[in-house]
């Protein structure tokens, strides 16, 4: 791919023979002048350890990217999106709050 080609929060392939063994995806999340930093998205099983110890994160030459039509079903790597859900509280927490007033 070309540097142009590459946009912030695209989904790209790309493959790296030092660091992983398998083609993987990853979200764009930083264009520097030769290569981008991928947010790695999407991985195959057998890489897992190495995605772990790079911290989910990438920096691969426009050469070695390409682009994704759709998103790969393999392993996902966790993002750093939160999700807050509201929890009820349990017994024991509602009998101290009823003891407190």
């Amino acid at each position: 791919m070309k540097k142009a080609d590459v946009k912030l929060g695209q989904i790209v392939g790309a493959k790296s023979e030092e660091e992983l063994k398998h083609p993987f995806e990853g979200k764009v999340e930083k264009i520097y002048e030769n290569s981008a930093l991928l947010a790695i998205t999407s991985y195959d099983p057998e890489d897992e350890a190495s995605v772990s110890e790079l911290n989910n994160k990438m920096v691969i030459n426009f050469k070695k990217l390409k682009k994704v039509k759709k998103p790969a079903n393999t392993k996902t790597a966790s993002t750093n999106d939160v999700k807050i859900s509201k929890v009820e509280p349990t017994k024991n927490a509602k009998d101290k709050k009823d003891s407190d007033k």
